[in-house]
Formats: structure tokens, C-alpha cells, sequence
């Protein structure tokens, strides 16, 4: 009941000012006319009803006498046989039992019924029953009439001559002041003096334009101290642009010194442990018997290849060097990189989609952009769960005046979380850190990307999911416009 009470209180202190008192003094008048409605009835009807009884008590003390009083006349005094006066065949034998007795008739008692023994006859009056309920009828209609003409009349005073003069007017002035203010109009801010009254209404207003007065002269100070702030601030921004861009350069330049000498060290830790290893598998290699363990060595000299491969790459990491530039096909570069990712157990039961067209061709080196690929897909086959997809998939464009081939690799794991993907291509920021890797991949990869005069972002797919996209030049392709959009062809196979 608490609640209900509170949010009707809510719902008529939500109401504007004029909804509000229509309904205060509609409430008032009504709650007095029913007052004074219900006072005066109950007397009324007092009156009335004593009025009736007298009149009765008379009527059927003429009645009982049985003489035919001229009085009786405007009562329908009738007299003749009980079937001409329509008398209830239950009071018959009463009458004749009791002559002279006056008897109400049970069905319709405004009638009266008498039997005379020494006429033999009976008599009928009629009571004024309907008369004072028709009298009292017209009376409650009468004071109703009387009543609510007075009720409305004293609403129209108010809502058309008293309300809108002293309430609703000045109301309006300070909300058109008000109104002007948040427009920025302020010529038409202040409330006119000849619409400030004396009552505590003109208080308000005279309050309220002292402090616009104020308000405005404090406004004028500050835009001038504004106006000599604004060159200090704009040179102080500048200022503070340079220093960040330049603290930036060194944080960066620290950066990839820092790699580049963790790179080499790397580098030259791996080159004995490699070559003992590649000696070693061509050894058994050649000592092979059957074609199943063939090509397994043959695969694992390929990989050992490629890790000498991608031991020297890190040597140049931090240094620019010319390398051989050439077009490559980007569908078979692809396969290739899965092709040593699907060599982990990880990879059975992951679906990979290659929708590379055949004919798509990037420019760039091979063993490099093969490092980087073989980055991002273990890193989307390390994020999805059986059974999982990766899919990579590519579209020309025509992007600051170069054409580009747009590489996308996207997984259907969990995502890359929020917090980490503003930072995710910074050295040593995983979230396996502990487990899988040392967050360099995508630290190498952007160097290697950025060596081919590319970009590579990261983001989160809106079906779930991390995709990585690679931009790269494209190599001239004679058949095809450099702008055009390569539409993808679905090749599934799983590892």
C-alpha cells in the first residue's frame, strides 16, 4: 500500500502546475458539494418523511370514520363491491371479520381498504406515497442542478479569470526566461518588470534575474580570461604533442633494439642444436626402408630447414636489409605454413579452410611472409577447442593510392580479450606467457609485415571468434584489375 501511495503521490507531483491545481480545487469544490449535498438531503428527507406520516395518519383517520369527507375526494375515495375496488382476495375475510378496521394492502400498500357492515360495501383510498417520492426526487435534482451550476461557475472564475492572471502567467514568464537561457538568446533571458508582481511569485522572479545579472557579468570575465589562455594552451598542446611523439620514437627504437639483440642471442643459441638435428635426419633418412617413415623424415628435414631458415631472418630482425622481392603465390604460401602448424597433434579435429584464390599473388619473400603466417595460424589453432575452424581468406584493394591484398586468418576460439588487444602486437604480451609462448610471434611478425611495406591489425569477429588481417603488396596480376574484388573459393581440408 506504501509503494502504490508513493507512486501516485509520484505520478501527481510529476503533473505540470496548471493539470495540478485544476485537479486541487476540482477535487475541492467537488469534496464541498458533496458535503453540503449530503448534508442537506438527510434533513430534507427528514421533513418530508415526517410531512408524510402526518398526512397518512389523517388521511386514515377521515378513512376509518366511514363517511365520505369531501377531503377524501383528491385521495381517489372510491366505494362500491370488493370486485370494483380490486380487493385482494387474502384481505376479503379480514374486512368482513373486522368492519370499520382500515387495511393496507400487502401487494401495493399506497392503497387502503375498509368494509362498512352497515352499507355492505367497501372503500378504497389512495395513499400519497408517490407524491413525496416524486417531491423528494425533485428535490435531489434540484439541489444537484443548484450545486453543480455553483461548482462550475466557481471552476470558470478560477480557470479563466483568477488562475491565469496571477498563477499561470508569471509561471509562463520565468519558463520562457528559462527557455531563452538554454537557446543562448539573451536579450529574452530576463522576466519583463511589468510581469513582476508583488506576491512571493515577483520575489522569485526579481531573485532570479539579479542572479542572471550575475551569472552574465562573471561569463564576460571568464571569455576574456578565456581569450588570453587560448594561445598559452595551444602552444603548451603542441609542446605536448612533440615530447610524446619523441618519447614514443625512443620507447620504440628501445624496443626493437631490445629485440633485436634477444633475436641474435636467440639466433645463436639455436644454429648448433639445428644443424646436429638436420645431420642427424638425414642420417636416418638415408637409412630408411619404408615410403610412410621416408616421408615423415623427409617432413621433419623440411621443418628443421625451415627453423635454420627462421634463425637467420631473427639475426636481421632489428636491422634492415635488402632482401629478394619477388611475386609469390599467396594460396600455395598458405598451405605451405599450415602444412608445418598441422604438424601438432593440436591440429587433428580442426577444420582448415584455405579460400585463397589460385591466382591471388602477393610481393614480398617467401621464407619471411612464411614465418609470419606460420605464426598466426598456430596462433589460431592454439585459441580453438574440438572441433574448431580456421579459415583464411583474401580480397583486393585499392587502399592510399596502392593496390593491396587483404590477408585475413580468423579462428572460432574465444577471442582476444579486451585488455590485451589494444596491446597485442607489443613485445612479450600473451596470455599464455607461462604455457605456449613468450609473446614475441606477433611482435616479429608485424616487424617482418612492416620490412614488406604492410600493415597487420588485430580484432574480434562479432560472431566470436580473433581475426588477424595482413595487408601486402600485390604483384602485377596481367589478367585481372589491381582494384577488383577476388571473390573466395572454399578449399576444406583437415591436417
Amino acid at each position: 500500500m506504501t509503494a502504490a501511495n508513493h507512486r501516485l503521490g509520484r505520478l501527481f507531483g510529476d503533473l505540470k502546475v496548471r493539470p495540478k491545481l485544476m485537479v486541487l480545487h476540482n477535487a475541492f469544490f467537488l469534496v464541498l458539494t458533496c458535503a453540503v449535498y449530503f448534508s442537506l438531503m438527510p434533513l430534507l428527507e427528514q421533513r418530508v418523511l415526517q410531512a408524510r406520516a402526518r398526512e397518512i395518519n389523517l388521511i386514515t383517520r377521515l378513512f376509518s370514520q366511514g363517511t365520505a369527507h369531501a377531503e377524501l375526494a383528491v385521495y381517489g375515495y372510491r366505494q362500491g363491491e370488493p370486485d370494483q375496488m380490486n380487493v385482494p382476495p387474502s384481505l376479503r375475510a379480514f374486512l368482513l371479520a373486522h368492519p370499520g378496521v382500515v387495511r393496507l394492502d400487502p401487494a401495493d400498500p399506497s392503497f387502503a381498504f375498509r368494509y362498512s357492515s352497515s352499507t355492505g360495501q367497501y372503500s378504497r383510498v389512495r395513499l400519497p406515497y408517490d407524491f413525496y417520492a416524486g417531491v423528494m426526487a425533485q428535490a435531489r435534482w434540484t439541489l444537484l442542478a443548484v450545486l453543480g451550476l455553483v461548482y462550475v461557475f466557481a471552476v470558470l472564475m478560477l480557470e479563466l479569470l483568477v488562475m491565469p492572471r496571477y498563477l499561470y502567467r508569471p509561471i509562463r514568464a520565468i519558463v520562457r526566461a528559462d527557455e531563452a537561457v538554454r537557446l543562448g538568446q539573451r536579450d529574452a533571458e530576463m522576466v519583463e518588470e511589468s510581469e513582476i508582481l508583488g506576491d512571493e511569485i515577483g520575489q522569485i522572479m526579481r531573485s532570479r534575474n539579479a542572479s542572471m545579472a550575475e551569472l552574465r557579468r562573471h561569463e564576460d570575465e571568464l571569455r576574456r580570461h578565456e581569450e588570453e589562455l587560448k594561445t598559452a594552451n595551444e602552444d603548451l598542446t603542441r609542446k605536448n604533442h612533440m615530447l610524446e611523439t619523441a618519447r614514443r620514437s625512443m620507447v620504440e627504437q628501445d624496443r626493437l633494439a631490445s629485440l633485436g639483440m634477444l633475436s641474435a642471442s636467440v639466433a645463436h643459441e639455436m644454429n648448433t642444436p639445428l644443424a646436429v638435428l638436420q645431420g642427424s635426419i638425414e642420417q636416418l633418412l638415408e637409412k630408411a626402408r619404408d615410403a610412410a617413415t621416408s616421408e615423415r623424415l623427409a617432413r621433419m628435414l623440411r621443418v628443421a630447414g625451415r627453423l635454420r631458415k627462421i634463425s637467420e631472418s631473427l639475426l636481421d630482425f632489428a636491422r634492415v636489409r635488402k632482401d629478394d622481392f619477388s611475386p609469390i603465390p599467396l594460396r600455395h604460401l598458405i598451405e605451405e605454413s599450415w602444412g608445418l602448424v598441422g604438424i601438432d597433434e593440436k591440429a587433428i579435429g580442426v577444420c582448415f579452410e584455405n579460400q585463397v584464390p589460385e591466382d591471388a599473388r602477393i610481393h614480398g619473400n617467401q621464407d619471411r611472409l612464411v614465418q609470419v603466417f606460420v605464426n598466426l595460424l598456430r596462433n589460431a589453432l592454439n585459441a580453438v577447442s574440438k572441433p574448431g575452424s580456421v579459415r583464411v581468406r583474401t580480397e583486393a584493394r585499392h587502399e592510399e593510392g596502392r593496390c593491396v591484398r587483404v590477408i585475413a586468418v580468423e579462428d572460432n576460439g574465444p577471442g582476444i580479450p579486451e585488455d590485451v588487444l589494444p596491446h597485442i602486437f607489443d613485445a612479450f604480451v600473451t596470455t599464455r606467457l607461462d604455457a605456449r609462448g613468450t609473446g614475441l610471434g606477433l611482435t616479429v611478425a608485424e616487424g617482418i609485415v612492416q620490412q614488406h611495406h604492410g600493415s597487420i591489425t588485430a580484432s574480434n569477429r562479432p560472431e566470436g571468434g580473433a581475426r588477424l588481417e595482413v595487408r601486402l603488396p600485390m604483384a602485377p596480376e596481367p589478367l585481372a584489375g589491381a582494384d577488383t574484388l577476388i571473390h573466395s573459393s572454399k578449399h576444406s581440408s583437415k591436417p
